[in-house]
């Protein structure tokens, strides 16, 4: 009897933990394909679920943050939704590829061109941003999240580090360390990368005779058990015509 009302209590327990979780997962976030490293490029999802039993999601407004403007952001196209791209002038201009950037991208604005993210439905929203800054370790998106029946839900609160998850965060875009041969690298760094391909390349070209002459010499030696196993079997063969005889 014991046992079962202990069993019992970790269900309840159990239950209670997984239903008090749900909603800290079920917010607007921004996951990169792959990697976001520190100043390069990257493609970036933003997933969107939809909350509500009974309404759907028509309209995400993402907001890019101003204390490190991205000087490339595109989104790609999704299927039933279209893009706006808002571009506002800089405070302070940026330098890319020797060229000096006067404006960056500040909002892109999803709608709906049909039903939208149905109930039960997530959707998700790919864009490719850059590059991305080197002196900050994440970026804040703030979101905005509009349903058919009028309801507005504002993810902008920024976490704090060491605090409690708010009700409503904003999406973080963790950034990883610098990659070597990054887009932001130099010239004489993407010199380098080509020497090292043409390096590549040459020793290649050549291993290829090699592998043609180890490929040779394969076919030899199965050629050569083959008839290695033809001479035992003439022989096992030999071997009892003479004790018949």
């Amino acid at each position: 009897m014991k046992a079962s009302r202990i069993a019992a209590a970790g269900v309840l327990a159990g239950t209670t933990v997984l239903a008090l979780s749900v909603p800290a997962f079920a917010h607007v976030s921004v996951q990169p394909e792959g990697t976001a490293a520190k100043g390069g490029y990257a493609v970036v999802d933003f997933k969107v679920p939809n909350e509500r039993d009974k309404a759907s999601t028509t309209k995400l407004e993402v907001t890019f943050p101003t204390d490190h403007p991205l000087a490339s952001v595109m989104p790609q196209p999704v299927p039933g939704w279209k893009a706006v791209v808002t571009k506002s002038t800089l405070d302070k201009p940026l330098e890319m590829h020797g060229k000096k950037i006067t404006e960056a991208v500040t909002k892109v604005t999803w709608t709906a061109e049909g039903k939208g993210i149905e109930p039960g439905f997530f959707q998700k929203f790919p864009v490719s941003v850059g590059t991305l800054p080197e002196d900050t370790d994440e970026l804040v998106f703030k979101a905005i999240q509009t349903y058919d029946n009028k309801e507005v839900v504002r993810w902008i609160e920024v976490p704090q580090e060491g605090q409690d998850e708010p009700e409503n965060p904003a999406p973080v875009l963790e950034l990883s360390a610098a990659e070597e041969g990054h887009h932001g690298s130099s010239s004489s760094d993407k010199a380098s990368d080509s020497d090292d391909a043409e390096a590549a390349s040459a020793k290649t070209e050549a291993a290829e005779p090699a592998d043609g002459s180890d490929t040779t010499a394969r076919v030899l030696g199965v050629v050569g058990i083959v008839v290695g196993a033809l001479g035992v079997a003439y022989g096992v063969l030999a071997g009892r015509r003479r004790s018949d005889a």
